[in-house]
């Protein structure tokens, strides 16, 4: 058996090249993180709808990000988000 202190936990990882980065199973892992953390769903959820899937990905890994990675090819150097919009 192994215990790790917390700066050692790992954080989940969706790749979002397979499967797991279909924009419904985003919603859905976005529902249930935001239920386990006590945040508002409602309004995360509605704000991931709010644009393309892009846009969606980044308010998931605005309200997430900080205990998911998010795994994706087509995704740009974080220091250009915003440039091709």
């Amino acid at each position: 058996m192994s215990i790790r202190t917390p700066d050692h936990v790992r954080k989940r990882e969706i790749n979002l090249d397979g499967p797991d980065g279909n924009a419904f199973v985003l919603l859905g892992y976005a529902s249930r993180y935001a239920d386990q953390l006590g945040l508002d769903k409602a309004a995360i959820l509605a704000e991931m709808k709010s644009g393309n899937y892009r846009h969606l990905v980044e308010t998931f890994d605005k309200h997430f990000g900080e205990f998911v990675d998010l795994i994706w090819s087509g995704m740009p150097d974080v220091t250009q988000i915003g440039q091709y919009d």
